[in-house]
């Protein structure tokens, strides 16, 4: 026999197998445990009040297995394929979009302008502890995308955009932790994608597909109405590839990409985005907010069973939305900068999230009227030219280096210039400013009355113990690919379909990988859900 059974605990009994197969059999009636075998489905941390609670659906099988159907995605060797399809880009949606095509029995051509993921690594080593930005290899670019080095999350609210379970036991198929199929919250960590990317990869190239690292897309050829062939710059040899279908998959940081199409007018469009700074404060600290506690003893007693605090955070001010964004419990701040000449922040964690600090992008929703100034002389590109400003300001500020400009929490809001700076996770290091000099009387007053209203929601949140680094700017993109609603595709290009975080269409993980998958669909004539 069966049964689903749906219960809240307290986290030490959720997370002690034992303990949690004698409540279940509780629940059940059972008088005993013999016969009795159980496997969490869901769980979610409810902590609204200080008794803590963990949210549990759970399948229990009394005398009988307990096994679940596995999932075996069906890749077909497509290296005889008579159809190709050419992605731009190894990020989620790339990738995503590579494997659907092995499903479907199309042989996909990845073409990526960063390294693979293991040698990204001396890059990032190099923008660390040397300040040397590589444009074609940092954080943002290269196998995997911004996620492989920048977290790991995988939870969306895009749920209507595809299919969420099979996104997640994909990653599980490639060596990721089953957790993932359980945790309300679930999250890979830095530390661990790249070895689930390579696994990818090889699942690509075992299937006839074919990858290829330090290919960065230039030009493309078009006639009657499409892409003919791509131009492939790999190294000092140019390629031309004639293509078929092209999936668009360059992430929110392909800069040089709108600005070829719009050179060759093709048709883009300037869409909302959001900018702010990093706020880092001592993972004890929201610890003991989220989780309720007096003492620092208490902290260590509930984080026992329960995982690094997290929060979310919203408020209007001044017509202006202020949000918490990729909060990264017991994370790091990271130099995200493409390019020579800007500062750019990010966050991530490892898998354990048991670093001491926790980091958050708080950030104001801007729109066309805040890129208004820029438009008669960029055009769909006026968003990006602000972005552009805010980011070389910020690289100025911190001097012409990676060093970031920073300000203590509570300096900020009171308007006061901070003699000593709490330390901070940052590589590069921070230099102290008036951050008010930075981010202008817009975004700054956003943010200041945002950080005043979460100080008030989470009592403790701001003080001198927590530091604002700038600036976080990367949120999503700046620019929009358009593209048809039924089919997907460009309205002047048929064969070209711009696809997750870099069109448009995508925010995360998830998001993107939903999004390739559906790409494929649309682009091989297999039915996909309205957006």
């Amino acid at each position: 026999m069966k049964k689903t059974v749906q219960m809240q605990v307290k986290p030490a009994i959720a997370f002690n197998e034992l303990l949690l197969k004698q409540q279940v059999a509780a629940e059940l009636g059972l008088a005993t445990t013999d016969g009795l075998a159980i496997k969490p489905l869901r769980r979610s941390i409810d902590a609204r009040n200080r008794n803590i609670k963990i949210n549990l659906t759970v399948l229990a099988a009394v005398n009988g297995p307990l096994e679940t159907e596995a999932f075996a995605p069906a890749y077909q060797n497509a290296k005889e394929s008579g159809k190709t399809c050419h992605i731009i880009g190894a990020g989620p949606a790339g990738l995503f979009a590579a494997l659907r095509c092995l499903e479907l029995g199309v042989k996909p051509i990845v073409i990526e302008r960063g390294k693979d993921v293991k040698a990204r690594r001396r890059d990032l080593a190099a923008i660390n502890k040397d300040h040397i930005v590589n444009p074609e290899s940092n954080y943002c670019f290269g196998e995997g995308g911004a996620g492989t080095y920048s977290d790991g999350k995988l939870y969306t609210r895009s749920t209507k955009r595809g299919d969420v379970e099979k996104i997640l036991k994909t990653f599980v198929h490639h060596g990721a932790d089953e957790n993932i199929l359980v945790d309300a919250h679930p999250h890979i960590g830095t530390n661990k994608l790249p070895g689930l990317i390579e696994a990818i990869r090889e699942t690509i190239r075992s299937c006839g597909g074919e990858v290829y690292f330090n290919s960065k897309l230039t030009d493309v050829v078009i006639k009657e109405g499409a892409i003919a062939a791509l131009i492939v710059q790999e190294g000092e040899i140019t390629k031309e590839y004639p293509v078929e279908q092209v999936i668009l998959a360059t992430g929110h940081s392909a800069r040089d990409i709108y600005e070829l199409l719009y050179s060759k007018n093709i048709l883009i469009e300037a869409k909302p985005f959001a900018l702010g700074v990093r706020a880092e404060h001592p993972q004890e600290l929201i610890d003991r907010i989220q989780y309720h506690c007096g003492t620092l003893q208490e902290v260590v007693q509930t984080r026992t069973y329960l995982p690094a605090a997290s929060y979310s955070l919203v408020q209007q001010v001044n017509g202006y939305g202020v949000y918490s964004f990729c909060m990264c419990p017991g994370g790091i701040i990271a130099p995200c900068a493409t390019a020579p000449g800007e500062v750019v922040t990010n966050g991530w964690s490892p898998s354990k999230r048991n670093n001491p600090y926790a980091n958050s992008g708080i950030v104001v929703g801007l729109d066309e009227k805040d890129f208004k100034p820029f438009v008669k002389q960029y055009g769909p590109l006026a968003g990006l030219a602000l972005q552009k400003q805010f980011e070389k300001a910020a690289w100025k500020m911190g001097g012409e280096t990676q060093t970031a400009p920073a300000q203590a929490l509570q300096d900020f809001i009171s308007g006061k210039y901070s003699r000593v700076l709490p330390s901070c996770s940052y590589h590069p290091g921070v230099k102290s400013v008036d951050m008010m000099q930075l981010l202008g009387s817009t975004v700054g007053k956003a943010l200041q009355g945002g950080f005043s209203a979460f100080g008030k929601k989470m009592k403790g949140y701001v003080s001198n113990d927590a530091i604002i680094v700038g600036v976080e700017s990367r949120t999503s993109t700046p620019v929009r690919i358009p593209r048809d609603k039924e089919t997907l595709r460009h309205p002047q290009l048929k064969n070209l379909y711009p696809c997750g975080e870099g069109a448009g269409y995508a925010g995360g993980i998830m998001s993107a990988a939903m999004d390739g998958e559906r790409c494929v669909d649309a682009a091989f004539g297999c039915r996909i859900e309205k957006r």
